[in-house]
């Protein structure tokens, strides 16, 4: 697949691709829609304080983890078209609430329910993994991923000027803010009208069960149950920061703790009711995969998307404090790390299809991560500007062709919980912010630029002895397994193909 490809609009991969993309893109807009409008809002409502601004802020970000893990097996069930739509359409319900709520409930519950919408990422890979082969299957995910991403940069660009010059006065961002729910409402329609799951004639392969990821030994049920705990814990580290904000009852936060606890023990026992009877069966070899793959790609995610959206929140002040510049040319500089999302992400996709080892370039991305947090670690004020500017967009081209890599490899592992993997590795994304945001409050940016390097430097290691490169990668179609076809009802009709894994 050629750049050029893109804009094929009457191929119907080529338009399946963009109208998936938008969809990526509006949920995003309408996802980062408070922060550009935060100083306005507080200019507007006499009562609403920086602490209450800085609970929203959490409360964006609470529900994503786990929105990621239900959508994923919502997405594998169901198919995107209806899990896209209907998330779409669903979430401008709170848009509108957050929007024209008058007291401190009112916004901070619909800003908590509006989080669930970061999960809309997750159930593009799946589809684009039905229309596209594994030959092209890391460029198409990389543009999809990285243009849409680039929603959130465009919310951050043109909601301040349109409540300011569209609509003005002090309730302009009211209007502003409601606008991206419309735009999520109509579009989740237009989407659910013309997007279709897969190509005439191809079947949508589901799981066994969509209550808990499907593992191949009991080596990889224990370890499983390991790598769920994070998901858990780093929401109840989003309930402590919460806590410390003053704004929320003790007694209240203390119920989180122990919902989340039961949360826990509920997913473990769903992975136990889950895999127990497939393994007591027996998992035909065509069908196995190992665990281990999905577990380097989640480090890879929580190094690289984590430390993109960390870096993202502290970077305008970091030009600003180090060079003394004014805030607005410290947010032009900041927000080159976040731009590059448009090509770098791609052409990490693309690499991946074009240099014909998948995890090559996957370990070649981290360990460029890796040496260029490190570099930036010994930015000082000692330093011209163009250069510390340049070394942090060549970081970023790292940062986020990683990324592209990653998702280049996620529909190989197992074709049919595609969506459940694609959930638990952009889960670990979000791990990952809130634990280096947790991180940054404790350390210097110098610091905290060498502990993001550590960071990738682990994931390195982890994906080196980990990781397996896809078997049929670059192939025309993905091989099935003899359960999948016999999940598809079609094991008489077709011959039983081997399935892509990468074990």
């Amino acid at each position: 697949m050629k750049v050029a490809d893109l804009f094929k609009f009457k191929n119907e991969e080529i338009k399946m691709l963009h109208l998936t993309m938008i969809a990526f893109f509006v949920s995003f807009v309408t996802w980062f829609n408070m922060a550009p409008l935060a100083t306005t809002m507080m200019r507007s409502q006499g009562w609403l304080a920086s602490d209450h601004l800085a609970l929203l802020a959490v409360m964006n970000v609470a529900l994503t983890i786990p929105a990621r893990i239900i959508i994923g097996s919502l997405l594998d069930r169901f198919g995107p078209r209806i899990v896209f739509s209907s998330l779409l359409i669903t979430m401008s319900i709170p848009t509108f609430v957050f929007a024209f709520g008058n007291d401190w409930t009112q916004l901070a519950v619909s800003r908590l329910i509006l989080s669930s919408i970061g999960a809309g990422f997750v159930i593009g890979i799946r589809l684009v993994s039905e229309w596209f082969p594994p030959k092209s299957i890391g460029f198409a995910e990389g543009f999809y991923a990285g243009w849409g991403n680039f929603g959130s940069a465009f919310a951050a660009m043109t909601l301040p000027w349109i409540a300011l010059t569209m609509f003005g006065g002090d309730e302009g961002w009211r209007y502003a803010i409601a606008m991206t729910g419309v735009i999520c409402l109509v579009y989740g329609v237009i989407y659910y009208i013309m997007v279709k799951d897969t190509p005439e004639g191809k079947r949508y392969m589901k799981p066994k069960s969509v209550h808990a990821m499907e593992v191949s030994s009991w080596g990889d049920m224990v370890l499983l149950i390991i790598w769920t705990v994070p998901l858990v814990a780093a929401l109840a580290l989003l309930t402590w920061r919460a806590d410390n904000t003053g704004l929320l009852p003790h007694a209240f936060t203390n119920i989180l703790y122990v919902v989340l606890g039961l949360v826990l023990v509920y997913q473990i026992f769903r992975i136990l009711q889950v895999n127990i009877p497939i393994l007591k069966k027996g998992v035909p070899e065509d069908d196995k995969y190992r665990f281990r793959n999905v577990a380097a790609l989640n480090t890879t995610y929580f190094a690289n998307f984590g430390a993109e959206l960390a870096v993202v929140s502290m970077l305008p002040m970091f030009f600003e404090t180090t060079w003394g510049i004014s805030a607005t040319a410290a947010g032009i500089l900041g927000a080159t790390f976040a731009f590059v999302n448009l090509f770098a992400r791609p052409f990490g996709g693309y690499l991946s299809d074009k240099l014909g080892n998948r995890k090559l370039v996957m370990l070649t991305y981290m360990a460029g991560i890796g040496v260029g947090f490190t570099v930036m670690g010994f930015i000082s004020s000692g330093w011209p500007i163009a250069l510390a500017v340049a070394i942090v967009i060549l970081t970023s081209m790292f940062v986020q062709g990683s990324e592209g890599s990653t998702f280049a490899i996620i529909p190989m592992i197992k074709k049919r919980i595609t969506g459940q993997i694609a959930g638990m590795a952009g889960a670990y994304g979000n791990v990952g912010s809130v634990t280096y945001l947790l991180i940054l409050t404790f350390v210097s940016p110098s610091v905290f630029f060498f502990i993001l390097g550590a960071g990738a430097f682990i994931s390195l290691l982890c994906c080196w002895a980990w990781l397996e490169e896809p078997k049929n990668s670059f192939g025309e179609e993905y091989e099935l397994s003899s359960v999948d076809s016999a999940l598809a009802g079609e094991a008489d009709a077709v011959p039983a193909l081997r399935k892509t894994s990468v074990g």
